[in-house]
């Protein structure tokens, strides 16, 4: 019985831990030309947002439709 018990918590522990790490790493950011643009992706629901920074400070956000693709990746020579 012992035994079940310590894998029952190991198995509560890691099912945590993935949540967590999911709720918490929710945004990704990708940079934009210019320094005050960039663009943050809500990986959770799939929304886009453009974020504006004019200077030091808190930067604004606005949803944003995002059009077009990443491109073809290159083929490697075999």
């Amino acid at each position: 019985m012992p035994i079940y018990i310590g894998a029952a918590m190991i198995a509560v522990a890691i099912l945590l831990s993935t949540l967590i790490t999911g709720l918490t790493s929710r945004f990704v950011g990708l940079e934009g030309p210019s320094e005050e643009n960039m663009w943050l992706v809500d990986r959770l629901t799939g929304s886009v947002y453009r974020c504006q920074a004019e200077g030091r400070g808190k930067a604004v956000c606005e949803p944003d439709v995002a059009t077009g693709s990443l491109g073809e990746r290159p083929k490697a020579a075999r």
